[in-house]
Formats: structure tokens, sequence, C-alpha cells
């Protein structure tokens, strides 16, 4: 498999990823929050989260890349004027992976590679096409069968977006216009061929 181009500035992405050999990815309720703690210290310093949600097997997320202001780039990678050197944002996720698998392998005494490699990423440039992705990703508990209905699944951003604090409410909210046009965009059940172009490799 050719490598994958790098995370650009500034661009949307869905981010997703399996257990290696369809491995189960969380094992137990303590291992969602655990994740997403890391998450947070490796990704949120070079991400904007719109919507997520982790299941048992893979994960989904919708993201865009920091622009850092005031910042050139070079060929050997992304720097200061002092020539310090910025983080790089895939390997961000891939020092993500590393350390939840260096975690999850010491807890339950396994070994070798959790995730697939490389991980999935496709670039977002459409503004309806972000509003399909975020209903896909809410929705994909229900299309799995893990549940009957999406919203009973605890481990994703729907409810969140309901908080007011919520990361990136209002950005999201705005896209779907208003909470109620969030809520009627996700009664409906995103058929395959509208998200196809943003999710070709879905998990079972």
């Amino acid at each position: 498999m050719s490598k994958p181009a790098p995370l650009r500035h500034g661009v949307h992405y869905h981010i997703y990823n399996r257990g290696n050999n369809r491995e189960n990815l969380f094992r137990e309720e303590r291992n969602y929050p655990y994740f997403l703690k890391l998450y947070a210290k490796h990704i949120e310093p070079v991400a904007e989260t719109f919507a997520y949600c982790l299941l048992k097997n893979h994960f989904h997320f919708l993201v865009r890349i920091k622009d850092p202001k005031g910042f050139e780039q070079h060929p050997k990678g992304l720097e200061d004027p002092s020539g310090v050197k910025l983080p790089e944002p895939s390997q961000c996720f891939s020092n993500l992976f590393n350390a939840y698998t260096k975690s999850i392998n010491k807890a339950y005494e396994r070994t070798g590679s959790l995730f697939e490699h490389p991980f999935g990423r496709i670039a977002v440039t459409r503004h309806a096409y972000l509003m399909r992705l975020v209903t896909y990703i809410h929705q994909n508990p229900q299309k799995h069968g893990f549940v009957a209905d999406f919203r009973d699944w605890p481990y994703s951003s729907y409810h969140a977006l309901s908080d007011p604090s919520g990361p990136n409410r209002e950005s999201v909210l705005e896209w779907f216009y208003n909470r109620e046009q969030f809520a009627n965009a996700h009664a409906q059940l995103i058929a395959e061929n509208e998200i196809v172009a943003l999710a070709p490799d879905d998990f079972d």
C-alpha cells in the first residue's frame, strides 16, 4: 500500500481506523475515556474536533487540522522563525495510536500492533459533505448493530453537541443552520451512496 499524503493545515478530514486483524480496540468501558484522554493530549494541539464516535473495533473523527498563524511551510517540516519544529499532524495521530497500544498491551498482556496501518484519512472539501459526515459518524453504532438507536450509544459526540459547553458545538450547529435541523437530519439514516466518497472502508 502506498504511503498516504500528510495531513494538510486548514483542511477538514474524516479520520478513521480499526483494530488490527479486526481486534477490538475497546475491551471494557474504562478504555473509551482513556482513549479520549490520550486523544486530547496528542490531537487537540494540532486539530479541532467536530464529531466523533468510538465503537468496539473502530472509530471515526471529523477534524480540521489547525492552520498555525505566523509560520511558514519549509521543505524539512513546519518551523517557526526561530527554527523550532512544530508537531507534524500525521505524526501526532501515530503518537496517539502508539501510546494507546502500549497501554492496552500492558493492561491485557498482549503484544504487537493494535491498529491497522496506515490510518484512514479523507479530505472533506464540500460544505454539504460536512453535514452528511457528522450525521453518518453519529449513526454508525446503529448502522453496525451495536444499538437499536444511535442516540443510546454513549461514546459519540452526538449528546455533547446538545451541551452548550460542547466542543465546537456552535460551528457544527451552524452547518445544519440550527438545533432543530440538526435533529431532523439525524432522524433520517444516511444512505450508503451519500457517504461512500468519504467512508469507502467502513468496518464491521
